[in-house]
């Protein structure tokens, strides 16, 4: 497994520098979406409307937007400047019994591992734990999120419980609980304790219980491909615009990587343009008012013939 997260437990004054991992993982078979007449992948793409263009990467942030229409645009600058004290630490708060959390707080589970040099107090704070039947509240910060968390004992290992906090809990407000409750006799509920007495197991098997839509797709799936039923999708067009923007891209990153030198001092392109017979540009002519080559065909300059220093300001 790969962790995910690298910080330390502090438990009173003792700090456990530990590793975080994933305890869970998605077993459903991951789909593209397609053109269903040819399988073609469906491509989803960072458009601006305003600006009628496609969106770099780093040119994309995090918006907020008011109730008047005004945008709050948040950079990664803005956000590394927030206080995050959880980040990498994980506060024990308090130790509370685990009957007394409700199961609608809990978001994701997470592993933990402790470095080498902190396995005696990572294996004391989860026997203190499992004797004392309690677990520990914190909180903790992943990918700048921070979040209410539980740490509990899990077959010999310590997991960490994110939860939601309470705003993010709803209140379940529907109607039939504000009219009044029916009256169930006490014959009705002398059979609903029967039946669930008849239905009940000693523990929870999860092992006891699978994802039979899953199954199904699965099989779906394989019988399809031994029965032949498969498309090969075509290759993509690309179109002139793709290309262009492709050149494009190309040519800003070599500028880019050209970006320690001044503007002033950046060197004339050494290919010459080549420009029609009856209007030769003469050898001063700035680069800009030379026009492209669209024959195909290249012509080396001497160097005899380099464009004069002052034309190096001259802009593409």
């Amino acid at each position: 497994m790969r962790s995910m997260w690298k910080g330390t437990v502090t438990f009173g004054l003792v700090a456990i520098p530990v590793r975080l991992f994933a305890a869970t993982q998605d077993q459903s078979l991951s789909f593209h979406q397609v053109h269903i007449p040819d399988g073609s992948r469906i491509q989803h793409r960072r458009f601006c409307a305003a600006e009628d263009s496609e969106v770099p990467y780093d040119e994309i942030g995090k918006g907020y937007e008011t109730a008047d229409g005004r945008m709050v645009v948040l950079t990664d600058e803005d956000l590394a400047e927030l206080p995050l004290p959880s980040a990498h630490t994980v506060q024990v708060l308090a130790f509370v019994p685990i009957e007394s959390v409700d199961p609608i707080h809990f978001d994701r589970t997470y592993f933990l591992e402790p470095e080498k040099s902190a396995v005696k107090p990572f294996v004391m704070l989860r026997d203190a734990m499992s004797k004392a039947g309690q677990v520990a509240v914190t909180k903790i910060a992943i990918r700048q999120r921070e979040s209410l968390a539980l740490l509990r004992v899990y077959r010999d290992d310590i997991v960490v419980e994110t939860m939601l906090w309470p705003e993010q809990v709803r209140t379940p407000d529907f109607d039939f609980l504000r009219a009044d409750p029916p009256q169930v006799s006490a014959k009705e509920m002398k059979m609903a304790a029967q039946l669930i007495e008849a239905m009940a197991e000693p523990v929870f098997d999860a092992d006891a219980y699978r994802d039979e839509y899953q199954k199904a797709l699965k099989e779906l799936v394989r019988t399809k491909i031994e029965g032949g039923d498969t498309t090969t999708p075509r290759a993509a067009a690309t179109t002139d615009d793709e290309v262009t923007s492709l050149l494009e891209a190309l040519s800003n990153s070599i500028e880019a990587s050209r970006g320690s030198t001044s503007s002033t001092s950046r060197p004339a392109k050494t290919s010459p343009r080549k420009t029609p017979a009856t209007k030769r540009a003469p050898a001063k002519t700035s680069s800009k008012n030379a026009s492209p080559d669209k024959s195909g065909a290249t012509r080396k300059s001497s160097p005899k013939k380099a464009a004069p220093k002052k034309a190096t300001t001259a802009k593409k």
